[in-house]
């Protein structure tokens, strides 16, 4: 059994990159793909242990992007999260350097987010955040900050009410255009996935059109297995992948206690079951069509 797509508490999870491996191991994982958000640094510290235990870790991240489109008066473009996986050899120095810049746009957010929720009544410290966020702070950290200082029963009513894009103390960071992501992610020798399709507002038609558009920007593949995909989802986007020549990428998204019901490597309820071959299947695509394109040059 494999899981492709988790989280550490280096960027939104709970866990622990060390009890990431050992919770893998336990669970009789055979690969891991850590794919914190917009940081490799739950997999830099996840690489030695795995090393040590016999366990493959897949260096991976998720990268939050705007789509490039014009924006509606008064809306926020809805985040669109692209995974890298680096499958054939490292990720560059200058991807790492390009990381750390993001880092610095989400302390920004942050600040920002602090004075809002300052405004309306409901103080929370930058200090109180990093208690939990550890290398990043993000969106969870303030909801579980909220909800031990009693301003919300429970995270999801912490995002409902003020953290969500649209609630009342929703901040715009700055993030890379979904063509910029995809553009940084393959120059650094990694193959790109469009993440859980299932939160894009496209389905049918309108996603093919959007995919098609993104294999012309460089998109190699698709997450097809998610813990929020349905089976007729999973279907759906596995004949999108076959007709569309994508690469099929797949995880349940753990994020341990942030997530309870999502579970490592089964997803919600065993929504989901990737064997070793399907990773195989991935690098050997991904293989292939870095042979192609050097055979254009």
């Amino acid at each position: 059994m494999i899981d492709l797509h988790t989280h550490t508490d280096r960027s939104d999870g709970s866990t622990d990159a060390a009890d990431l491996v050992r919770l893998a191991m336990r669970e009789g994982m055979e690969a891991l793909g850590i794919a914190d958000h917009d940081t490799l640094a739950g997999y830099d510290a996840a690489l030695p242990l795995a090393t040590e235990a016999g366990l493959e870790l897949v260096c991976a991240v998720e990268l939050s992007t705007r789509p490039n489109e014009p924006k509606l008066p008064g809306k926020r473009q809805p985040s669109v999260h692209l995974l890298g996986y680096w499958l054939l050899s490292p990720p560059s120095d200058e991807f790492r350097c390009w990381l750390r810049s993001q880092q610095e746009s989400r302390r920004r957010r942050n600040l920002e987010l602090v004075a809002k929720l300052e405004q309306l009544g409901v103080p929370v410290s930058l200090d109180e955040a990093e208690i939990y966020g550890r290398n990043q702070v993000g969106r969870p950290h303030f909801a579980r900050v909220l909800c031990d200082k009693g301003y919300v029963s429970n995270m999801q009513q912490a995002f409902d009410l003020y953290l969500a894009d649209e609630a009342k103390a929703s901040v715009e960071r700055e993030e890379p255009t979904l063509e910029e992501g995809i553009q940084k992610i393959r120059e650094s020798g990694g193959m790109t996935s469009l993440a859980h399709p299932v939160r894009l507002p496209q389905r049918g038609t309108d996603l093919a059109s959007l995919l098609r558009r993104l294999i012309d920007m460089g998109l190699d593949g698709l997450e097809v297995f998610h813990s929020d995909h349905s089976p007729a989802d999973t279907a759906e986007y596995g004949e999108l992948a076959r007709n569309l020549d994508l690469i099929p990428t797949g995880g349940s998204d753990f994020h341990g206690e942030n997530k309870p019901r999502i579970r490592l490597g089964t997803g919600i309820n065993h929504n989901i079951c990737l064997h070793y071959s399907f990773l195989e299947n991935m690098r050997e695509m991904f293989a292939a069509r870095q042979h192609r394109t050097s055979d254009t040059l």
